[in-house]
């Protein structure tokens, strides 16, 4: 049969494949533009699960807060061309409201969000996966994304925060990457270790036991001030903490940072 060129350009605004692949798919399907759709996707996607192997370096992380809740999530994809698309961006999109929709807790990647990403595979010929997610809820949300797409920060709080402070810690926590938010959640594992090398160079610098056990003191308070999130000092302003800025009464629950691919 004859297929109309008019056909063949408007399948390929919707797949953005090229005009013999459109004017293929319409002809085996006796010009049925929906039928020719669907065709394409489940070709494309038969070749593009063969690639699944290849490494996804690049991608997208998106925060969305709604409705008291709020989530976080990371998609990967091959190159940083395909990750700066619209198409893509729009995927994210997608992807991220599916994750609203979710219980709270690490997200598992619905069929609709599977089906977003699926177009983006079939559409650039890359590899691209969901990589993982988090869903928030109660109190209050801050979010900060860098420009880039690749760093982000989901902070919940308790308390009514101004926007700015908000933004500002979640900017903070990006760059700054802490341990825990309080000296209290870090374990005292952790703090025995930093305490018995502290002893450990002490003594090995001719200190006796006294002095050593008193320098160890330092470096703990030290190590709990350098990476604990409340008594940081703050990165828009080193002559305060994140602890002087939060206003009476608030406090931070919980952060979730991303960094693509870690």
């Amino acid at each position: 049969m004859t297929i109309a060129a008019k056909d063949v350009m408007s399948l390929r605004r919707k797949t953005g494949l090229g005009m013999m692949d459109c004017k293929q798919a319409l002809t085996a399907n006796d010009g049925d533009m929906a039928a020719a759709e669907e065709w394409i996707k489940a070709k494309r996607k038969g070749k593009m699960d063969t690639r699944t192997e290849r490494t996804t370096g690049e991608g997208r992380v998106a925060i969305a807060i709604r409705d008291g809740g709020a989530a976080i999530v990371e998609v990967l994809t091959e190159t940083d061309f395909t990750a700066r698309n619209d198409e893509f961006i729009s995927m994210m999109g997608i992807v991220i409201a599916g994750a609203l929709a979710a219980p709270a807790g690490p997200i598992e990647c619905s069929d609709e969000m599977t089906a977003a990403i699926d177009n983006i595979r079939i559409k650039t010929s890359e590899n691209a996966n969901f990589a993982r997610g988090e869903k928030l809820e109660g109190g209050n949300f801050g979010e900060y994304v860098h420009h880039d797409g690749k760093r982000a920060c989901l902070l919940q709080v308790e308390g009514d925060v101004p926007a700015e402070t908000l933004k500002g810690i979640c900017q903070h926590i990006t760059f700054y990457n802490p341990a825990a938010i309080t000296p209290e959640d870090v374990s005292a594992e952790k703090l025995d270790e930093v305490r018995s090398k502290a002893i450990q160079e002490a003594k090995d610098s001719g200190k006796p036991e006294e002095i050593a056990q008193k320098m160890s003191d330092g470096k703990v308070r030290k190590f709990l001030e350098e990476n604990t999130l409340i008594k940081q000092k703050y990165v828009l302003d080193e002559s305060t903490t994140i602890e002087e800025i939060l206003p009476e009464g608030c406090t931070i629950k919980k952060f979730v940072r991303y960094t693509l691919g870690s």
